[in-house]
């Protein structure tokens, strides 16, 4: 690009210019972005800011904390909790809502996120980040409870995630296009590098755990082998597998150059709906893909249609190119599709 656009520059255009969100949107973006900024810095200092391994904690999942994700989620939170633009937050990492203290005033937008997905790939030093959601408070409500969050996510008025890698690259939409900018450290600020991300209908690269292929149902293990058959199989090309297990990275993967990502039901636990989290996770992924023209379906309907009945409802996840979506979705309506 020609000149450098700042994140704030840019969301005072969508503001001001565009008329694309309202002014308490905006701030509110831009403390998130600050918040990842911090994030950042704490995981690119790792071992020398002593903050890899694991706490003697877990969270509502009741999956093993890293010391690391209790210190992104405390970074959300006290980056949030005072700006007047918020009611309430709700994390993968808290069991239950978080009110904004009576002590500061109250916004109207309610804020979700995943503060590090990627968390088993910490200590290992590769790409992890940060995902958020952003939903308007209902209308008429008194008060803020946890049944306010459990809206489709197609009511997002904002979603992104932050990803730490080689850049910290944060990735948006507030509805109009998906836009992606890189942390200038020198300057310490988000800069523009691209917009109007597009993922190309049809790809050659698929992203799913092959170690689950045993308990895949029957739509999948053929979506699969297919793509494994190569040029001599009924797809007539040659697919390359790719699998970093954080969804942020692997999602970032496909926004730049294409792709499929599966995280699909299993038969390992057959009573839950999938693996990943429907609030923080599908539905701002779900809606980013969307609007870069890609796809995201639960195998059968689109994740963004599905109304959530709680806070931490998991779900199959399938996104990515939309002709290779549409794909693993028509096999799982086929009849004989047994989940």
């Amino acid at each position: 690009m020609s000149k450098k656009i700042s994140l704030t520059r840019y969301l005072v255009e969508q503001q001001r210019v565009d008329g694309k969100i309202p002014a308490e949107l905006r701030l509110l973006l831009e403390v998130v972005a600050r918040a990842c900024k911090t994030i950042s810095q704490a995981v690119n200092k790792g071992d020398l800011g002593g903050v890899l391994g694991t706490a003697d904690s877990e969270n509502v999942q009741g999956e093993v904390q890293k010391q690391l994700d209790i210190i992104a989620n405390e970074v959300l939170i006290e980056a949030n909790e005072w700006g007047g633009h918020l009611a309430a937050m709700a994390s993968e990492e808290m069991e239950g809502i978080y009110l904004v203290p009576n002590r500061y005033p109250q916004g109207e937008y309610l804020l979700l996120f995943d503060p590090l997905d990627g968390s088993s790939n910490i200590d290992v030093n590769v790409s992890i980040g940060t995902i958020f959601s952003v939903l308007k408070k209902p209308d008429g409500s008194v008060g803020v409870s946890e049944q306010d969050f459990l809206q489709p996510g197609a009511q997002q008025v904002a979603a992104g995630y932050c990803v730490y890698g080689p850049q910290t690259t944060l990735v948006l939409t507030v509805g109009d296009g998906v836009a992606m900018f890189t942390l200038d450290r020198e300057q310490g600020s988000f800069v523009l590098t691209r917009e109007n991300v597009q993922i190309p209908p049809d790809t050659k690269e698929f992203a799913i755990n092959m170690s689950n292929m045993r308990h895949w149902d029957t739509p999948v293990k053929r979506y699969v082998d297919e793509c494994l058959a190569g040029k001599e199989g009924p797809r007539g090309k040659d697919f390359n597998m790719r699998w970093i297990a954080s969804m942020v990275a692997d999602v970032h993967r496909i926004l730049t150059r294409g792709g499929i990502f599966m995280y699909p039901w299993d038969k390992r636990e057959p009573e839950k709906a999938g693996k990943l989290r429907l609030m923080y996770e599908a539905n701002p992924m779900g809606w980013l893909v969307e609007q870069a023209g890609g796809a995201a379906t639960n195998g059968r309907q689109r994740i963004l249609d599905i109304a959530p009945s709680k806070l931490h409802e998991r779900v199959s996840v399938v996104l990515g190119s939309r002709n290779e979506v549409e794909r693993v979705t028509r096999y799982h309506l086929e009849p004989g599709s047994e989940a």
